[in-house]
This record gives C-alpha cells, sequence and structure tokens, in this order.
C-alpha cells in the first residue's frame, strides 16, 4: 500500500505497525512493512475504541434515580432494537437483540466518523462492510441450526416440498450467500459514493453545496445504519422461523 494515508493511520502504524506486519508475514501475505495496516482499518480500530471507551463510561454512570443524557440515549436505543427484533422476529426476538444493536452502532459510527474533517469512512471500504456481512450471515445461520438442528435446517433448506427439494436446497444456498453479497455491496455502495460526491462539490463550491452534501450523509448514514439492522432481523427470522 503507498501513497497518501490519513494522519490517523500514520498513528497506527507506529503504534502497532511492526506486530502486524510480522503475523501478516508469518500468515504468507506480503504487506508494506511501513504501512501494514490500511486508511480504513485505522479508521475501524478507532471506531471500535470509541465504542468500548463508551460502553465503560456508560457502565461507570449507569443510575436508576438520575439517568444521565447519555444513559437516557441509549435506553432509548435499547427500547428502539428491542421493538425492531420483536416485531420482525417474534416474541424470541430479544436474544438477537445484542447482535443487531451492535451492527446498528458500529455501522452508525463508521459512516459518520466521515463527515469529521481528516477523517476517513470506514464503511466506503468494501473489506468493513462484508466483514460485518459475513458476522451477520455467520450468526443467523447458527441460529438457524441451533433451532432446527444440522438435519433440520439442512430440510429448512429443501423447502416445504418434497418432490423439489433437488431444485430448493442449491436455490436457498445460493440466496442465503447472495444476502451476504447484497448487504455488504449496499451499504458500502452508498457511503462510497455519497463520499466522492462531497470531495467533487467540496472542491468546485467550497461552502453552500458541501453543507448540503453532509447534511445527506449524516441522513444516508443513520438510513443505511437502520437497514443493517433490519436485514439481518429478517434473515435471523427466515433462518429460526419453523414454516419457510
Amino acid at each position: 500500500m503507498s501513497g497518501h494515508h490519513y494522519w490517523l493511520t500514520v498513528v497506527v502504524n507506529k503504534l502497532i505497525g511492526g506486530p502486524v506486519a510480522a503475523v501478516l508475514t508469518k500468515l504468507g501475505f506480503h504487506p508494506d512493512p511501513l504501512s501494514p495496516v490500511p486508511d480504513y482499518m485505522a479508521a475501524e480500530l478507532l471506531v471500535l475504541l470509541l465504542i468500548l471507551t463508551a460502553a465503560f463510561v456508560l457502565r461507570r454512570r449507569l443510575s436508576v434515580e438520575n439517568p444521565g443524557k447519555f444513559q437516557q440515549m441509549m435506553e432509548v436505543y435499547l427500547q428502539f432494537t428491542q421493538d425492531l427484533a420483536n416485531d420482525v422476529i417474534g416474541h424470541e426476538g430479544r436474544r438477537y437483540v445484542v447482535l443487531i444493536g451492535t451492527l446498528g452502532v458500529f455501522v452508525l459510527c463508521c459512516n459518520l466518523l466521515g463527515i469529521i474533517p481528516t477523517m476517513d469512512t470506514p464503511t466506503a471500504s468494501i473489506y468493513v462492510t462484508l466483514g460485518c456481512a459475513v458476522i451477520a450471515y455467520l450468526y443467523y445461520n447458527y441460529h438457524g441450526i441451533r433451532q432446527h438442528g444440522i438435519l433440520g435446517y439442512l430440510k429448512h433448506l429443501c423447502g416445504p416440498v418434497a418432490a423439489i427439494a433437488f431444485l430448493m436446497f442449491p436455490l436457498e444456498v445460493i440466496s442465503d450467500s447472495f444476502r451476504m453479497l447484497s448487504l455488504s455491496v449496499r451499504l458500502w455502495a452508498n457511503m462510497l459514493v455519497g463520499g466522492l460526491i462531497e470531495e467533487v462539490f467540496a472542491d468546485l463550491v467550497p461552502l453552500v453545496i458541501p453543507s448540503i452534501f453532509i447534511a445527506l450523509h449524516i441522513f444516508v448514514s443513520f438510513l443505511q445504519a437502520y437497514v443493517f439492522m433490519i436485514l439481518p432481523a429478517v434473515y435471523i427470522s427466515l433462518a429460526v422461523s419453523e414454516d419457510h
């Protein structure tokens, strides 16, 4: 990897670049020894650090009698996530709130990071969105197997009509895998294109027009985070449902 890097990437590579390069080399990769951590990963690590720090602060300040504004905001978000899970998945929706809520927070923070000057938008990289999609894919398939058992889940993928199971099974497997691709590409394309448009108009008209696109970026950031919550909830619902 060469060329210009964000200041955050430079800092991260100075801190952990050596160990990361050594590990990647042992795994058979050939990283840039000066910058083995790319921009999107440095930004992703920052988001993870911010989320963990916020969770630690929230835990230390939890109060039943006098909840702070941050606690109230997170309680509203928790209730929103629980309602979404219950509406989409059903009465056992609360079981899946942790993953759905965590994906929503992570994706939203990654989306919004790019509006800060000198910062990158991690979700404008297909590697980040694909990583999130793989987690969702493995998660709902795991719960499908947990709900039905391995043989039961395979039967679940064959559809309700035994006579055409030999046709339905490969179609279901392909469709299931395509969900992972569409989930990642949808988020990546929206954030990548939005960022490119902002950069173009910032160069052409450096004040009013970019402000409009920043507002649009914020709106799209929330919308795409919501989509990345509701679609995994739908996939979980399909995986654990008794009727296919």
